[in-house]
């Protein structure tokens, strides 16, 4: 069986889904090759979609173009904005998911394609000719000939499990490792090194005592991902949103999971691989914070239709028998049953040092990385590189400009920069501190700052674009309204009195009145009422004028950073021709080979005399 395609993705998680799909849209010949065809971007871990940093990322994808907001929302079991006590640049959208349903969601959509086909097993090697790859062979003889490949094999390059001193081969629990491509592109110049995460154990929660635990729900008026006009799951009607529930660990907990420490593959140097820091394991924390007399844990739903519970906080490799002790130790699980326990898995990366802006590698041509092979975890941050790469891909075999996204622009833009250019030495997860734009990155308006990129790229088609267009001008014709409109004394001071807000003595523009932290924009409106408008472009304007001042300074920021973004290095230049530049800086510039001056300015070591003495060689 021998068959050619433009592109060929290795790989059926988050990334590999939007990687063929962005690809497939875009007009390549696509083949996925995944194994398993009933675990389409399966979650293997949390049952959930979004969180800090994470959600604005999900709704940057789908302003792109992207699938997983649409897919997450028509999975939804509960919808959460979370941090809506802080400013708007924190406010981050997330959803608990049927993970089954989530699945079958991305299959009718990988199905949906005339450009894509699936092909169910496992790559064993990759194909080459000279520096160049050009396909694949899968396990059971089949060759596939392309002129690209992506590789978003997750977790599951040479992955090995452990329970505490039990050890097994596999990406998943009951799911095979991947062997051979890891050498294959060793061989060829690729730096590689192993990383470790974790889950928890999987719970029956009719063994567990709910009626004594604190219930968290979700919004009472639930929000969605996706920027069209489609209803989640939970929205205009729909499904009701399922509860979570908050549980605490306690002495007794910790001083049985201390016992099995002796057992552990954390302690006794059977894991080599570096964790991830922000989403330590449960005997990560007793070690870490020693003192702490509890730990608060979650349980969450993992589908509609099934009993099966992911107990949140609790990832471990401990031994199993240890890891049963202390659940039922814990107030409510006193009776627990277990579908699955914990355990940690461990695998094989890639330095994304190596990676050019647009996820190709800069020593096999046309080969592109996305997701956990570049040192990342998180479902959003490994379909965020897919969506990148498959759109990537394409532009290179029809030799088209990729596309990188700034910093200031999106995301994803810090995402993949800080890849490239900083590199790992942990699994890298977004967080909003990431960003030195924030206030301009935020959620409600991923698809202001991207919808017009996705139409030239062909992702987001004439319909799509010019409701996005209507929307903002809607948005910009009300913030122009409220900062010309003055409301007088008799008109304001009802209201503003009623809220516990300062009288005004003479008339005062909608503007200035929507600056203070007791105001309501949706309400001053109602007080001299012009037209019907969407909570949304409310909320988009409330957020403009309360933040003018935060949002006109990252402005002024991004466009001195932009100046130099502007200001390429040649591909390959040699560091060693620029006199003036540190040991250090010169090791740097030739480790991780920027391609902007402002890249250049981001990398570790390269101080601000090493970007002076380059903009003076480069004559600026």
């Amino acid at each position: 069986m021998e068959r050619v395609y433009d592109i060929i993705v290795v790989g059926g998680g988050h990334a590999g889904c939007e990687a063929a799909m962005a690809a497939a849209t875009l007009g390549s010949s696509v083949l996925l090759v995944t194994m398993d065809m009933l675990g389409f971007a399966k979650m293997s871990c949390n049952p959930a979609v979004g969180g800090i940093a994470k959600g604005q990322i999900v709704r940057e994808v789908d302003a792109l173009g992207g699938w997983t907001g649409i897919v997450t929302d028509r999975s939804t079991l509960q919808f959460r904005m979370l941090n809506r006590s802080k400013g708007p640049a924190m406010w981050s959208p997330r959803a608990q998911c049927d993970k089954i349903q989530f699945s079958l969601n991305w299959r009718k959509v990988l199905e949906s394609s005339c450009k894509l086909d699936i092909y169910a097993d496992p790559a064993t090697s990759f194909l080459f000719e000279n520096s160049k790859i050009c396909g694949i062979k899968t396990n059971t003889g089949a060759i596939f000939k392309s002129r690209a490949v992506v590789l978003t094999a997750g977790t599951f390059l040479s992955g090995k499990l452990f329970i505490g001193r039990h050890q097994m081969e596999g990406g998943r629990i009951g799911e095979p490792a991947s062997y051979g491509l890891t050498e294959q592109l060793v061989e060829r110049g690729l730096t590689t090194d192993r990383m470790k995460t974790g889950t928890p154990p999987r719970i029956d929660i009719s063994s567990v005592d709910v009626s004594r635990l604190p219930v968290q729900l979700g919004d009472p008026d639930p929000d969605r991902f996706s920027f069209l006009p489609e209803p989640s799951a939970v929205q205009g009607g729909g499904k009701e949103q399922m509860a979570c529930y908050i549980l605490h660990t306690n002495e007794r907990v910790h001083e049985i999971l201390r016992t099995g420490f002796g057992d552990s593959p954390l302690f006794t140097g059977l894991i080599h691989g570096r964790g991830p820091r922000y989403c330590p394991s449960i005997e990560d924390k007793l070690r870490v914070f020693p003192d702490n007399p509890a730990h608060q844990l979650f349980l969450e739903p993992e589908g509609r239709s099934t009993n099966e519970y992911y107990l949140q906080g609790f990832s471990s490799s401990l031994p199993l028998q240890v890891q049963l002790d202390a659940m039922h130790a814990i107030e409510g699980l006193e009776n627990v049953k277990i579908y699955r326990p914990a355990y940690a898995v461990e695998y094989d990366f890639f330095d994304p040092t190596q990676l050019r802006p647009s996820l190709e590698s800069r020593l096999v041509k046309n080969l592109f990385l996305a997701g956990q092979v570049n040192g990342t975890t998180g479902y959003e941050e490994a379909a965020a590189q897919g969506l990148v790469a498959g759109i990537n891909a394409h532009r290179k075999l029809q030799e088209q400009d990729p596309l990188v996204l700034r910093r200031d622009q999106s995301y994803i833009g810090v995402l993949i920069d800080d890849l490239v250019t900083k590199g790992v030495d942990e699994p890298y997860r977004m967080f909003t501190s990431r960003a030195e734009y924030r206030i301009l990155l935020r959620q409600d308006n991923a698809d202001r700052r991207l919808t017009p990129l996705a139409r030239e790229l062909g992702l987001a088609d004439e319909t799509r674009y010019a409701a996005t267009m209507r929307k903002y001008e809607r948005v910009d014709e009300l913030q122009a309204y409220c900062e010309r409109k003055n409301l007088t004394v008799q008109e304001a001071n009802p209201y503003l009195e009623s809220v516990g807000s300062s009288p005004i003595t003479e008339s005062k523009k909608i503007a200035d009145l929507a600056t203070r932290p007791e105001v309501t924009l949706e309400e001053l409106l109602k007080i001299v009422p012009r037209g019907t408008y969407q909570q949304e472009e409310i909320e988009s304007v409330e957020i403009s004028l309360r933040y003018k001042g935060y949002i006109d300074r990252e402005l002024q920021m991004a466009e001195k950073i932009q100046r130099l973004e502007g200001l390429r290095i040649p591909d390959g230049f040699d560091f060693d021709r620029v006199a003036g530049l540190t040991i250090e800086c010169r090791q740097k510039l030739k480790r991780y080979h920027p391609q902007t001056i402002a890249q250049a300015a981001r990398i570790s070591g390269v101080s601000p005399a090493d970007i002076s003495v380059l903009l003076v060689y480069f004559g600026r």
